[in-house]
């Protein structure tokens, strides 16, 4: 089935690298990338019915980065996220852990810059999987590519809290960048609020991927539903 929603833009003026992804793995073709934060909420139930309302709103794509928990604890909330995005028809990622994603039948692992290599983690995963990768500079956006990774984020753009510790924002013009040079869906990250949503798309992201911008709303229904106006 194809998403109602469709990436701003989709770049295809390279070729394929020689680790290029499984043609049988389900498009990367959603405009809004969620990554959970349970510490935003005071209750887990609380931040599961916040995330019913979100994929309510129209999102169709989720990562459980829930980085603190047991394998246990995380394969638990995978369990019940599983089950939630399939009734939205919605793509589920796990950061970093390949063995829960497999576990739960999620659509993908989202890697960080010190999780197992894309080799290791497409091998383990059998071609079951998308791979996603956080990635930071230019350098490390061309690296994921070439060694394999379905998409990217990209960041901080902006200020924000939760990415301090990636040091300054990199801004709209490194993205645009990384947009020229590589040929995999870019995903902007790190302090974008609806009104910078444009000049993110001027530079010619696929998406974006936020936490508080959504979590941290007042109404997360609404304002995820003015995002993905934007985004369309």
């Amino acid at each position: 089935m194809v998403d109602s929603h469709q990436p701003i833009v989709i770049s295809q003026h390279k070729g394929q690298t020689s680790n290029s992804r499984d043609p049988r793995l389900p498009s990367v073709d959603f405009p809004l990338y969620l990554i959970t934060d349970r510490k935003l909420f005071s209750a887990h139930c609380i931040m599961y019915m916040a995330l019913e309302k979100i994929l309510e709103a129209g999102v169709k794509a989720i990562q459980l980065r829930e980085k603190d928990l047991s394998v246990k604890e995380l394969f638990d909330m995978a369990v019940w996220m599983r089950e939630l995005t399939r009734e939205y028809n919605a793509k589920l990622f796990i950061n970093d852990r390949i063995d829960v994603a497999l576990s739960v039948q999620a659509d993908g692992v989202h890697l960080g810059q010190n999780a197992l290599p894309i080799s290791a983690a497409r091998k383990i995963a059998g071609g079951k999987l998308l791979i996603g990768v956080s990635t930071h500079t230019i350098e490390e956006a061309l690296e994921a590519e070439r060694d394999g990774a379905d998409f990217i984020t990209i960041g901080p753009i902006y200020d924000t809290p939760s990415k301090l510790q990636y040091g300054p924002p990199i801004g709209v013009d490194t993205l645009r960048k990384v947009k020229s040079r590589v040929s995999i869906p870019v995903y902007a990250i790190g302090g974008i609020k609806l009104e910078r949503v444009e000049e993110v798309k001027e530079a010619s992201a696929n998406g974006i991927a936020l936490i508080s911008g959504i979590l941290a709303a007042k109404n997360m229904k609404e304002t995820t539903e003015a995002f993905l106006r934007l985004l369309q």
